[in-house]
């Protein structure tokens, strides 16, 4: 049996070579914070209804959320207060977030409590861990990722979560006509998720403009894009929908 840090010289296929690529790239830098009483209550008690686990084998959503919706899923839902605002006003879509963050996950089930939404479910895991172990290939009608670190240094971008093989792996989670929306409030970073989309397999840019779309009247203004635009920010749409 080869090492696991070792390199394996068996021929392997491209996607066992995608796969093992995937599994070095992490999707946040841990910054755990202290959670507060009103956080941990919140654990206590909605984990055991709305959280879902790290598992090797796909979720059946249907089993998960009692019937067969469209599927959102949300990588990096901060303190979750956006996404339990888009679940609730989608009663007829199903959400899933992806949060590594233990503060953030407390602070969106309470919020999910408070505003009575049922049809949303967190995990607390890495994401990319959970796209290829957890999630089901043709499963998700849209995914999410607002406001990523925009690892800013031009030395740490190739630690940004949007790269070619992070497209294709989304790729293979969404439908077809599943749509890839991303926000970001780095101009940088948003013509780099530019550069990756336009030439990403199975894709189509839903900009007229084939560059950035408006944001869409679903996703909130969160206290990130209200923070760039203090900051005199500009913010960037970019939306691909799958094709193939």
């Amino acid at each position: 049996m080869t090492h696991p840090e070792q390199p394996n010289t068996e021929p392997q296929d491209d996607e066992l070579q995608e796969n093992k690529y995937l599994r070095r790239i992490r999707s946040f830098v841990l910054r755990e914070g202290r959670l507060t009483k009103g956080q941990q209550r919140s654990l206590d008690l909605f984990w055991p209804t709305m959280g879902l686990e790290h598992q090797a084998m796909p979720y059946d959503m249907k089993a998960v959320f009692g019937r067969e919706a469209d599927l959102v899923l949300e990588i990096g839902f901060g303190m979750g207060k956006s996404l339990v605002q888009m679940a609730k006003a989608a009663p007829d879509r199903d959400f899933i977030g992806i949060e590594v963050h233990k503060p953030g996950v407390g602070a969106c089930l309470g919020e999910a409590e408070t505003e009575g939404v049922k049809n949303l479910r967190v995990f607390e895991h890495d994401a990319i861990e959970i796209l290829n172990d957890s999630i089901a290939d043709n499963s998700l009608s849209t995914v999410q990722l607002f406001f990523p670190d925009p690892w800013h240094k031009k030395r740490h971008h190739k630690r940004r979560i949007v790269q070619a093989e992070f497209a294709q792996l989304l790729r293979r989670k969404l439908k077809i006509g599943g749509v890839f929306h991303m926000a970001t409030d780095w101009e940088n970073y948003a013509e780099h998720m530019l550069e990756v989309m336009k030439v990403a397999e199975g894709y189509s840019n839903l900009s007229e403009t084939n560059d950035y779309v408006p944001r869409p009247e679903h996703r909130p203004l969160t206290k990130f894009e209200n923070r760039g635009v203090n900051l005199g920010h500009g913010v960037w749409d970019l939306m691909f929908r799958k094709e193939s």
